[in-house]
């Protein structure tokens, strides 16, 4: 038996060490070299709410349309640069998009959700109305939808920057009777219901001097602009439309110093923990003490290595789990205190006592995973409910934690204690000689 926990404590140091690799320094760490992901109202950024029109799909392939949505725009955010963005689905029809540390334009924040990213209009009266041309029998617009996935950014020998695009099959027979028709004419190039702008600023409707059939330019973008659109044009279309219903800029000032207060409120509340289990139960309030030291070791590397963004009400949760870490070995403590007023030996006492509480330590954590579930099952359905996911999944992840160190770390640690002679000493265990009751 002592050979066996001796392994135990030996693998349990091991993986505490690794955690301690993992979470420092707190902004790379030596394993994995990565920072914890700060939420929105800790870095700052932008938040948006996405809800996409299913009216028109067959029922029953729902979730496939919006797992294509959060594709795509996966690939539309990641030409913007952003670090780490939270792209996820909430509810039915919704797509939650976070944007940590970043200010975009109204015009990146609109092609993000927008079908198709460019249509092709010819002028009529006076008025810009779609390009239409023959396809097996039907009119259909000339539109981005059509482009291979492979467009780029070049520079002609005047420097003037260009957009090439190469059409599909069906593009192509479009594009030659479109600009067949439009000879001499102006074709204009519109984003949505806007035309888009060139580097001066003015709509950009080129010319067509002849037929186009597999291949194209545009021209008249600047340098930034033309790489943006040729990497949104890339991502992807959009399967359904999206119509943004929430939108919120959210400044890191205030976060910046909740981090602040957050990490000093996390030391005192387990240094106060610490000082209480010591106090109470002696030396298995010390083991409890090691326990803790270890649970918040492990819990802040899953943290890291998910990753989970962390947000306020997440650092909360995470909080509130410290206090909850010690409920298992408060439970445990009093099981052994009665098997030590029945006089059994410290060794026999530390067995019953886990024993004896384990079915009321599983049972209380479960009703508390019940709980989890539902509020992180909640914040998915709700606007606002980022906060509400991040303190259901800290809070789930340190109760999980909080049962794994007080049924296997605090266990093991109070074996070794056994075979020592502080376990002769039975006012250790908060048992005086001669006391007949617990």
């Amino acid at each position: 038996m002592r050979r066996r926990t001796m392994v135990v404590f030996l693998a349990m140091l091991a993986v505490f060490i690794l955690c301690l690799l993992v979470i420092l320094p707190a902004d790379k760490g030596v394993l994995g070299n990565k920072n914890f992901l700060l939420g929105l109202d800790l870095k700052g950024g932008l938040d948006l709410l996405y809800e996409a029109d299913l009216s028109s799909i067959e029922p029953g392939s729902e979730d496939e349309v919006m797992n294509g949505v959060v594709a795509v725009i996966a690939n539309r955010i990641n030409p913007l640069g952003v670090t780490e963005p939270v792209i996820e689905r909430q509810g039915d029809n919704r797509v939650r998009v976070q944007l940590p540390g970043l200010d975009i334009s109204d015009v990146q924040k609109e092609r993000i959700g927008r079908t198709a990213v460019l249509e092709f209009r010819e002028l009529v009266d006076e008025e810009w109305i779609p390009a239409l041309g023959d396809l097996n029998g039907v009119q259909t617009a000339l539109t981005s939808s059509l482009f291979k996935e492979n467009t780029y950014v070049d520079v002609d020998q005047f420097g003037q920057v260009l957009l090439v695009f190469e059409w599909t099959a069906e593009g192509a027979i479009l594009s030659e009777e479109i600009t067949g028709r439009l000879i001499g004419q102006p074709l204009g190039i519109f984003e949505g219901d806007q035309p888009l702008l060139g580097d001066d600023g003015e709509p950009i409707a080129p010319i067509v001097n002849s037929v186009i059939t597999d291949k194209g330019e545009i021209s008249g973008l600047s340098l930034n602009e033309a790489q943006e659109l040729s990497s949104q044009l890339n991502a992807g279309r959009l399967p359904v439309p999206l119509e943004p219903i929430f939108e919120q800029t959210i400044s890191p000032i205030l976060g910046a110093d909740f981090v602040d207060l957050s990490v000093k409120a996390g030391l005192i509340g387990i240094a106060l923990v610490m000082l209480f289990m010591i106090a109470f139960y002696r030396l298995p309030g010390l083991v409890a003490s090691l326990a803790l030291v270890f649970y918040g070791a492990l819990v802040l590397a899953i943290f890291k290595l998910i990753p989970v963004t962390l947000t306020l009400a997440g650092i909360g949760g995470f909080i509130l789990s410290i206090g909850m870490a010690v409920d298992a070995n408060v439970l445990i403590f009093e099981r052994m205190k009665e098997e030590l007023a029945a006089g059994r030996t410290p060794g026999a006492a530390i067995e019953a006592g886990f024993n004896r509480a384990w079915t009321a330590i599983r049972d209380s954590n479960v009703t508390t995973f019940i709980v989890t579930a539902i509020l992180f099952w909640v914040g998915s359905t709700i606007v606002a409910g980022a906060a509400v996911q991040g303190f259901a999944l800290t809070l789930f992840i340190g109760v999980a934690v909080s049962m794994f160190t007080a049924i296997v770390v605090t266990r093991t640690l109070l074996r070794l204690f056994v075979g020592s002679r502080l376990a002769k000493r039975p006012e250790l265990f908060n048992r005086r000689t001669g006391d007949t009751d617990a």
